[in-house]
């Protein structure tokens, strides 16, 4: 599918399916968080008959976008997007550079917050600031959803976000709207049938692909510059069959599984940093700037 094609965009914007998520995921506490200052969730509490059904409740561009992601994430399609974009070609520039070219992905048709990609990435970084964790884990939030340049670059919405999930393997009936793997052409192939598939038991998360998008994407940009913990904060923040439904443990080796209370803590913050109130870009760059000049050098390969 050609990226002009109108289908390649159903949702509104890209956080109209990060609300989505949340609303899914919302009845669920935050997991504490596996650092000295446990993080505090700031969601308000629950009846259980006010749990949101995200079946009933999800619009109807949001289970487009999950026909599309669902039928057209092929391990095929994976293996093409690893050519094209790790050889990391595409474009050079610093991260705080990177956050303002983020910035000119614009969408009027919000209705529901005016504030820029970059107030997104700075309400993230800030909330993980407040309860103070390392600096490291700061920069994770800030650089996470930096991956979402790849709909600059032409790529359309279910192959840039979306819960992400191993392919070349059976795919989970804990992934939401599993239904639509039907359509996939890789439910017709005999050896992805199993739930190991192509893979070993407990093989490692490394050796295994996932659908692609921003987190992958992020993960190579900055592989070689941050800490092992962050690495898979940005590599699988977006793989919630495993890290809130508890699924593919069998592709786990024991050290993912360690790694993965880093994930899980991390998620807290992407659910629920979002907030009203708008930081302060002048006032905050200074800070950032230098928080990023600690890990990153001054231009990377995009």
């Amino acid at each position: 599918m050609a990226a002009s094609d109108p289908s390649n965009k159903p949702l509104q914007n890209l956080d109209e399916w990060e609300d989505f998520v949340k609303a899914r995921y919302a009845e669920e506490p935050p997991p504490p968080a596996p650092v000295d200052k446990p993080f505090v969730a700031t969601s308000p509490n629950k009846k259980q008959e006010e749990f949101r059904n995200y079946r009933a409740e999800a619009r109807p561009t949001v289970k487009e976008f999950y026909r599309l992601n669902h039928t057209y994430q092929t391990r095929d399609f994976v293996l093409q997007k690893k050519r094209q974009y790790l050889s990391r070609e595409k474009r050079t520039m610093g991260v705080w550079e990177a956050m303002e070219y983020l910035n000119t992905l614009v969408d009027d048709s919000d209705p529901d917050t005016d504030l820029s990609q970059i107030e997104h990435l700075l309400q993230t970084a800030e909330t993980i600031r407040a309860d103070g964790h390392p600096r490291w884990f700061i920069l994770t939030g800030l650089v996470h959803d930096l991956g979402k340049i790849l709909c600059l670059w032409g790529e359309p919405q279910w192959a840039v976000v979306g819960d992400t999930f191993p392919v070349g393997c059976a795919f989970s009936d804990r992934v939401v709207f599993p239904e639509f793997f039907a359509f996939n052409p890789d439910s017709r192939v005999p050896e992805y049938q199993a739930r190991t598939g192509i893979y070993e038991e407990n093989c490692g998360l490394d050796g295994v692909d996932m659908s692609w998008g921003h987190d992958e994407y992020i993960y190579h940009v900055a592989k070689d510059y941050l800490p092992e913990e962050a690495l898979y904060m940005l590599r699988y923040h977006s793989f919630y069959a495993a890290h809130k439904e508890g699924e593919y443990d069998y592709l786990m080796n024991d050290h993912d599984k360690e790694m993965f209370r880093w994930v899980k803590a991390f998620s807290s913050y992407d659910l629920y940093s979002k907030s009203a109130e708008r930081p302060d870009i002048k006032k905050l760059k200074p800070y950032y700037q230098e928080l990023i000049n600690e890990s990153f050098p001054a231009k990377l390969n995009w």
